[in-house]
């Protein structure tokens, strides 16, 4: 099976439309059928966003508190940490992967089991980097962000914890697509360089957007003194609204970059986290004009002096 129609890359497309569709309904205010409109604006918003949207008290019954976002965290520390083992173990002791793993790549991609005997640098580096980032969101969430008393709906959450599982898999999918060219060392090249700087330069971003969040709710001792959500000044705040999701997006970008930017798979992963980073800044964009009159008109949701 060839590699632009793998099943992988078709579910990435897929999703990657569903929040393209969401963010235009959205970006231009268009409308769905009353009942669908209710159900719609349920599911795409999430902690502050759905404050103000009417709901009725069987969407209620959904709701799970945003604080279990680090669920997702710690599910992906701990999956994507067993393939990295399990990969680290067939490059070093040269064992095979297990049978289940190589039966799920294969549903995936139609590629040979052969295509997984040796794995890419590539790949290497990026199930590092995303263990890396995994580790220190999970930590971020429980050291770092305070929580509002926000919710999320449970389709969000189940959501959340099957992203990185599948997330993990799509990394081991696009060793399938990429030339073998002798050992680790050799196939080290400028790439895997300048994807490594972008990926801890995003992540510094995103950190220090997510400190700047907290402390708006924290005294000088760290102390949480309020949840209300107050309008983010300084940074990159001054240039969009949410510079942790533009960060987050930079930081599927730099693994692209490690890959030699030529993995169609992962540009459609990257296609998906801008349109999924994209509606939920736009939303976050929309609450923060709506809730502040002297909010920066020339401040953007997500790209600098773009969007």
């Amino acid at each position: 099976m060839h590699d632009s129609i793998a099943i992988v890359n078709i579910i990435w497309f897929l999703l990657a439309l569903c929040f393209l569709i969401a963010f235009c309904l959205c970006k231009f205010s268009l409308k769905l059928p009353h009942s669908l409109e209710h159900v719609f604006q349920d599911l795409i918003r999430y902690g502050k966003t759905k404050e103000h949207i009417k709901r009725s008290n069987w969407q209620l019954v959904f709701d799970i508190s945003k604080r279990c976002f680090y669920h997702f965290y710690a599910v992906s520390v701990m999956w994507n940490g067993l393939l990295l083992l399990l990969s680290l173990c067939s490059v070093v002791m040269n064992e095979a992967l297990p049978d289940w793993l190589i039966d799920a790549l294969w549903c995936l991609t139609g590629r040979p089991r052969d295509a997984w005997n040796e794995l890419h640098l590539s790949i290497l580096l990026l199930q590092v980097l995303l263990w890396v980032h995994s580790l220190r969101r999970l930590l971020e969430c429980l050291f770092v962000s305070v929580f509002s008393n926000g919710v999320i709906h449970v389709v969000q959450y189940a959501f959340g914890l099957g992203y990185y599982v599948l997330l993990g898999l799509t990394v081991l999918c696009i060793n399938s697509s990429l030339p073998q060219s002798g050992s680790l060392v050799s196939q080290l090249t400028w790439h895997h360089v300048i994807g490594t700087l972008l990926f801890i330069w995003a992540s510094l971003l995103q950190n220090r957007s997510l400190s700047m969040l907290a402390k708006m709710r924290t005294d000088s001792s760290g102390k949480v003194e309020t949840l209300a959500h107050k309008m983010p000044c300084g940074g990159w705040f001054e240039l969009v609204s949410c510079p942790h999701y533009l960060a987050e997006l930079l930081i599927y970008v730099s693994m692209s970059v490690c890959c030699g930017c030529s993995s169609l798979t992962w540009w459609l992963v990257v296609l998906y986290v801008l349109c999924n980073q994209a509606l939920a800044a736009q939303l976050c964009h929309d609450y923060y004009r709506s809730k502040f009159e002297t909010y920066p008109t020339q401040r953007k949701a997500f790209i600098p002096f773009v969007l």
